[in-house]
């Protein structure tokens, strides 16, 4: 399924870097502000919701990685958008604290990895900017936003890492707790996101979600998968388990 044409949620991007509009209760959300370049994006998409600058309320992240952060830090300064991620991921997102993750965690072919590099540096990711301030939220709050996701905590990824549940739209925001897209190595379909942490906790963590009546996951990266997240949860533990072999 892709959120393109979808009347209240949409994709800012492609499906290498995903960032989602959320239009609800006369407002919009943003969940994840994926790479700098995708800032020139938002009025049209905003546009074609009905919707525009004012309108929107706040961006949350999912993580503090920095291709999900991406414009997060332009739209708290020239917009005054409040900035929300899970409170052990606070201090990633500010750029005080290193990146956790301990290499690639899957294989990679040389050239999805460059076209990777590629593809960001055109959209700015080489002026990435940390977060100035950013306020945290915990496990199991639902947000005051458009949308009122829910936060569900699946650490691995991050330790902060999160996935935001719409429970109307049976719609789960995944983040990178998995992926359907490896930047590393172009595979596609659900599997542990490439530079995770702990990659034994990121697949233990999906325990948390797999019972949700979710129909629609959006990750981070890839596109969406509108077969639910019991069968996408499956998928990356039968892929993990391949990889072990």
């Amino acid at each position: 399924m892709d959120f393109a044409d979808s009347s209240h949620i949409r994709r800012l991007g492609d499906d290498i870097v995903n960032s989602y509009l959320i239009a609800e209760s006369g407002g919009v959300t943003i969940v994840d502000a994926g790479v700098p370049g995708y800032w020139k994006l938002i009025p049209a998409a905003l546009e074609q919701m009905g919707k525009s600058l004012d309108d929107v309320r706040a961006i949350l992240l999912t993580h503090g990685h920095s291709d999900h952060i991406g414009f997060a830090e332009r739209g708290r300064r020239e917009r005054g958008w409040p900035v929300s991620v899970h409170e052990l991921d606070a201090a990633l997102a500010r750029g005080e604290v290193s990146n956790p993750a301990k290499g690639a965690g899957t294989s990679i072919r040389p050239g999805a990895i460059v076209r990777f590099l590629i593809w960001g540096a055109r959209r700015g990711a080489l002026r990435q900017m940390h977060l100035g301030a950013v306020t945290t939220f915990g496990d199991g709050a639902t947000l005051d936003v458009p949308g009122a996701p829910r936060v569900i905590h699946v650490p691995g990824h991050t330790p902060g890492s999160a996935a935001l549940f719409l429970e109307h739209d049976r719609t789960l925001l995944v983040g990178d707790a998995l992926a359907t897209y490896a930047v590393t190595n172009g595979a596609r379909g659900p599997q542990v996101a490439p530079f995770t942490a702990d990659a034994a906790e990121a697949v233990a963590s999906l325990a948390r979600l797999e019972g949700l009546d979710a129909q629609y996951v959006l990750p981070g990266h890839g596109r969406a998968w509108d077969d639910g997240i019991a069968t996408a949860v499956a998928a990356v533990r039968k892929r993990a388990a391949e990889t072990k072999r």
